[in-house]
Parts: structure tokens; C-alpha cells; sequence
């Protein structure tokens, strides 16, 4: 019986020559690479991600070796990597805005994720009131702050006049501010 070699599986060999030939490169190029980054973004803090990002770009696809002017090739290569991720981040940013109207949730001059946390903050606060305060009273603030309808739409919504509105939101929220005040158990 013939004696065993160590081998390094192929995939795991070429993952390994991928690492060491990117190390070259950036040894080589990466003030050229960083630079290259930096003007193309203007963002100090970001071109850090996208210069770790591209070292891996670099071990997921290596250059070819029949590429005669390497700068040129890393060049494009970074240009069409920081356009992908700017892609990538207006996609984002393009589906949060459409996930946040859908939610009926105005974002004019938050951003859309503050938006939605906000909304969220609001909906726990309102499950909060209304273990505090009566099913009316909870239901009158939440349709005049959450809904922001005005006094006199809550009174059409619920059926009932202005001033038994102005009554419930009074008392619902002198209890809750009672309850903030005092601490009175859960």
C-alpha cells in the first residue's frame, strides 16, 4: 500500500493562490487602489468597506493573467464594484421608501428606516395606552395623534360630538401622564 499524501483539495489550493496573488496586488497597487476609492466616492469612512470589499472581489474573481496594463484593469474593475454598490444602495433606499408608503408612513424630511421606527415607537406607546385608559379614550388619542385627524373627524369616526372627544382625549391622557408620573405597577 502506497503511502498517503497530505493533499489541499483543489478548491480549497485555488482559494489559497486567489488570497496570495490578491496580497500582491494590493501590496503592490493598494495606494493606487485607495486613492482610486477615495475620489470616486469622496467618503473617507466608506472607502475603507469598499477597499476590503474589492480585496475580496479580487479573491472571488482574480485577474486573468493575459491582462497587459494591471492598472487599467484594477481601475475598471474598481469603477464598475463602487457603481454596483451605489446600484445597490439606491435599491435600498428605493424599497424602504416604497416599504415605508406603503405603510401610509410620511418620510418628507426623515429618512425612511427613521420613519419606520418611529411608526413603530408609536404603535407600542398606543398598545401601552390602551392597557392604561379605557377603549374609548385610547381609541379617540390614537385617531387624533397616530391618525392626526382633527377633533371633529374623530367625532364623525366614532360617532359622537366634539366635545365628548375633547373629554376622552383629556382623560386618557391625564391618566397616562398619571401613570408616567407615578409609576403605578404594570
Amino acid at each position: 500500500m502506497a503511502a498517503q499524501k497530505n493533499t489541499i483539495p483543489v478548491k480549497e489550493c485555488d482559494i489559497v493562490s486567489n488570497v496570495r496573488h490578491a496580497a500582491e496586488i494590493f501590496f503592490e497597487n493598494g495606494d493606487f487602489i485607495r486613492n482610486v476609492i477615495l475620489c470616486s466616492i469622496r467618503d473617507e469612512g466608506k472607502t475603507e468597506d469598499l477597499f476590503q470589499d474589492f480585496f475580496l472581489s479580487l479573491v472571488s474573481r482574480p485577474i486573468p493573467p493575459d491582462v497587459r496594463n494591471l492598472k487599467s484593469y484594477i481601475y475598471k474593475a474598481l469603477i464598475n464594484d463602487i457603481s454596483d454598490r451605489i446600484r445597490y444602495i439606491e435599491r435600498y433606499r428605493a424599497l424602504t421608501h416604497k416599504y415605508a408608503s406603503y405603510c401610509n408612513e410620511v418620510v418628507n424630511n426623515r429618512s425612511a428606516e427613521n420613519a419606520l421606527i418611529e411608526k413603530e415607537q408609536t404603535e407600542k406607546m398606543i398598545e401601552l395606552i390602551e392597557k392604561r385608559v379605557a377603549k374609548r379614550e385610547a381609541r379617540a388619542i390614537a385617531m387624533r395623534y397616530c391618525d392626526n385627524l382633527c377633533v371633529g373627524e374623530v367625532a364623525s369616526r366614532m360617532g359622537i360630538d366634539k366635545r365628548s372627544v375633547s373629554r376622552y382625549i383629556s382623560a386618557g391622557l391625564r391618566k397616562v401622564r398619571q401613570f408616567l408620573v407615578f409609576g403605578q405597577g404594570d
